[in-house]
Parts: structure tokens; C-alpha cells; sequence
């Protein structure tokens, strides 16, 4: 049986379960949300996702709304609108600053982009500002606090999809705060700085330390972004690699990415620094007859090697020689790695360091 509903004049049809928030968004209809992040529990706390039920004293939440047959919604009339303004010079009046650089997260710009939307250049509403920054010396996670809209995405995304439960809220009304266990430092929570409460952060609240080195050489402007696949381990994780002038600055998860959705490892999301550590050589190395280590041409290196893998297979067989590709090279080195083994001497001696 097909299940049908108005929307703006138009009827559509929707799934059981689904929410209106859903069912608009399949339809290209644009609801604004800060609380709602698709891959978690709706939660209805921001209240800008409010829409016109057609029978209802009040407008209601869309994104906790259950979809039902014969339901006339609208999502734009000049009520709603008001409303959504008036809720957006709220949050923006108390906010210390909107406009924060991308290279905080994922989804740190989505409260600016509202405001421009609804062009909340400036508000009235004008108080004291919620929320106590944290200083925390871990490496990954800025706790800029002042920014907090208390959306709780970041407290949920740790709780429904890490399942860690390494922050949680504290206080309530105007003193609410996001904190860890007993108000102390994340390095001694229950945190494993898989960075998602970074990324599904609106506000920047909770910013990529690591990123936020090169603002001063990016400036307001969006990176680069090279999406590729995690090389750290099997699963295959979806990333998107931000870059300026041919440098990595950070990563962002691939939120449509099909087996990560979004997440991340600590590795995954914050161990890049190795592509330009000033250690990293750039050179083939050769050992000499002294016994040392000489730099040499790539064509004198890869002779060499050519030279070693020949005499082994010569005097040992080809199940003497074994291939172990690297956690830290691309994915495509891995391939052509495995190739080499199984084409070039005829075994299955392959393995990955990063495997597990």
C-alpha cells in the first residue's frame, strides 16, 4: 500500500517510520536544522526544522515527526519563517563568534550558513555568553566552549555511533555544559579522539587542532579536498584529504563514504604528519661496501633491488622472497605491491602491516 502526503501543495509519497524532516529532504524541499545530523537518534532541540501541521494547535518539530497518510504539511509560510529568524538571532547573539574557519570540522560552518540564509547580519538580543572553554592539552581536540549552541550532536555522536560515552552534559538552562566524566581532561575519559565530535560539530565548538595550524595560510578559504581511501587497516574507510599548495592540512571523514559513514579512527583522522616530517627521506639510499648508508639516483636504487631480488630467487626459490606492504602507503601502492609478489615470482607471500 502506498503512502501518500502533502507537502507544500505537492503530494508525495513516504516509507513507514519515516520522519516529515525525511520525506522533505527526499523531495529537494529545505528544512534548516543545527541539532539533526542523519546518522544519529532525532533529537528536536534546535527547533529551526519546525514546520505547519495542518490540524495541529502548534507547529511541530519535522525532524521527530512521524510521517502519516493524509498529512497536509507546510514547511514555509511566513510564520515559520519568523520563527526560524527569531531562534537564529538567539543562538547567534549569544555566540562569541560565528564565522570560524573551515579547517575546524566537517560541519563547522553550518550555523553561519543559516545565518546568511536568513540574513541575520545583526540582532538585538544581546546577553551574556553560555558556555566555559576547556583547556585540554591533548593534541587533537580544540574545547572552545563560547561557540557551544548546546545541540548535543557531539555527545550523542560519541554515545549512538562510538558507543564511548566519553562526554555528557552537565547544569542545566543558560549553565548547561558539555564535559567529560567528572569535569576533567579528555586524555583521561573515556575519549579514543576518533575526532567525530569534531566533525558533526555546527558551530566549531569543537575544532581539529592539528587543521587549525595552517589558518593563517588558509585564511577563510575552503581547501582542496582529495577523497581517497584510509590505508591504516582493512576496512576501507572513506576520506576526504584537505590540501594547500600540495601540502596535507587535515582530514575530514567521508560522511557518504559506504563503510565508514563519517567515522573515523584516531589514526585515520589525525596521523598524517609522517606525509612532510623533515625525517622523511626523499633520497634512495644504497649501502656501500663500507658498510654505510649513500645516497644514489632512483635508477642506481631500483637496479640494486632488482640485483637482490634476482640472486635470492636464483639461489632460494621464490617462496624465499616475502612482500609486507605499508599501513603509511597509499592504497594503490599496496595493489601494485601484491601484483609484484603474486605476478612477478608466482606466490601468495603478501601481507599488510595494517591488515588487522
Amino acid at each position: 500500500m502506498t503512502r501518500k502526503m502533502e507537502i507544500d501543495g505537492v503530494e508525495v509519497a513516504f516509507s513507514e517510520g519515516e520522519t516529515v524532516l525525511e520525506v522533505a529532504q527526499r523531495h529537494e524541499k529545505e528544512i534548516p536544522t543545527l541539532c539533526y545530523d542523519p546518522r544519529l537518534e532525532p533529537f528536536g532541540g534546535c527547533r529551526l526544522c519546525i514546520v505547519e501541521l495542518e490540524g495541529a494547535r502548534n507547529p511541530v518539530a519535522s525532524c521527530t515527526t512521524k510521517a502519516t497518510p493524509g498529512m497536509v504539511i507546510r514547511t514555509t509560510t511566513d510564520t515559520i519563517e519568523a520563527y526560524r529568524e527569531t531562534l537564529l538571532e538567539m543562538v547567534v547573539g549569544e555566540n562569541r563568534e560565528v564565522d570560524v574557519s573551515p579547517l575546524r570540522g566537517y560541519a563547522a560552518g553550518e550555523l553561519a550558513d543559516l545565518r546568511d540564509k536568513y540574513d541575520v547580519s545583526s540582532t538585538g538580543i544581546t546577553g551574556a555568553k553560555s558556555g566555559t572553554n576547556k583547556t585540554d592539552d591533548n593534541p587533537f581536540i580544540l574545547r572552545d566552549y563560547e561557540l557551544c549552541i548546546s545541540c548535543y550532536r557531539c555527545v550523542r555522536v560519541c554515545a549512538e555511533q562510538e558507543g564511548d560515552h566519553a562526554i555528557n552534559v552537565m547544569n542545566r538552562g543558560f549553565h548547561t555544559q558539555i564535559t567529560t566524566e567528572f569535569d576533567g581532561l579528555l586524555k583521561d575519559s573515556a575519549c579514543t579522539f576518533c575526532g567525530q565530535c569534531i566533525q558533526t560539530c555546527p558551530t566549531g565548538a569543537l575544532a581539529d587542532k592539528k587543521a587549525l595550524r595552517a589558518v593563517d595560510a588558509v585564511g577563510d578559504a575552503i581547501p582542496d579536498k582529495t577523497r581517497t581511501i584510509c590505508p591504516y587497516c582493512g576496512v576501507g574507510c572513506s576520506i576526504d584529504v584537505l590540501t594547500k599548495d600540495e601540502r596535507i592540512i587535515g582530514i575530514h571523514p567521508a560522511m557518504d563514504g559506504p563503510a565508514n559513514q563519517g567515522a573515523l579512527c584516531v589514526k585515520g583522522q589525525f596521523a598524517y604528519d609522517f606525509v612532510h616530517h623533515p625525517d622523511r627521506l626523499k633520497t634512495p639510499l644504497i649501502r656501500g661496501e663500507d658498510g654505510e648508508l649513500h645516497e644514489a639516483s632512483w635508477e642506481d636504487a631500483l637496479d640494486k633491488a632488482a640485483e637482490g631480488f634476482r640472486k635470492v630467487n636464483a639461489k632460494h626459490g621464490r617462496h624465499s622472497i616475502y612482500g609486507v606492504a605499508s599501513g603509511r602507503a597509499p592504497s594503490e601502492a599496496a595493489y601494485l605491491m601484491q601484483k609484484f609478489i603474486r605476478v612477478g615470482f608466482g606466490t601468495n607471500y603478501i601481507d599488510n602491516c595494517s591488515r588487522a
